[in-house]
């Protein structure tokens, strides 16, 4: 009885889990869509954001650092490697 009394509650621990991470990933899909929607409404008013991160990447370049200014745009917009190295890349 105790095992099956544990494998219950780690079936249910799981199932919370699981449960939570489909939670996260739905609000991160509806937050993207609503960055990308913000972002048209910008474009076309012609308005452009400036990235805070930026100056920090350029100072990176100045410095001959690519990879730790690849690390920090990551960082700063979640993107992956390959597209924080062309952005990276179209700064420097």
């Amino acid at each position: 009885m105790d095992i099956l009394g544990l494998a219950l509650i780690i079936l249910l621990v799981l199932f919370g889990i699981g449960s939570i991470e489909n939670r996260i990933s739905r609000q991160d899909r509806r937050l993207a869509r609503v960055e990308h929607k913000l972002d048209l409404v910008l474009g076309h008013l012609g308005l452009s954001e400036p990235e805070p991160w930026s100056d920090e990447i350029n100072a990176l370049l100045v410095e001959g650092k690519k990879i730790q200014a690849i690390k920090v745009y990551r960082e700063a917009t979640g993107a992956g490697l390959k597209e924080a190295k062309e952005a990276v890349d179209k700064l420097g």
